[in-house]
């Protein structure tokens, strides 16, 4: 998948929040946690605002545009 969620996960760790309190104050579901580790999955415009909010951070923290031709070198 083009777009990689690490950044995400990497900003979730710098603030301090686990897997469990993401899904506590329901950011987020396991499903489409587990999705994004595995990249297999992605987050509407919803979620991905209310990230923002929450993190006080812009989309480009949270997620990046990996070319096909840069994860094949």
């Amino acid at each position: 998948m083009p777009i990689s969620y690490q950044k995400l996960f990497d900003l979730l760790s710098e603030k301090g929040w686990s897997t469990y309190r993401i899904r506590k104050e329901k950011l987020m579901g396991q499903g489409t946690l587990t999705a994004l580790k595995n990249g297999t999955g992605g987050l509407d415009s919803k979620t991905i605002a209310r990230l923002c909010e929450v993190l006080d951070c812009q989309p480009g923290d949270i997620m990046e545009y990996i070319s096909d031709k840069d994860s094949h070198k």
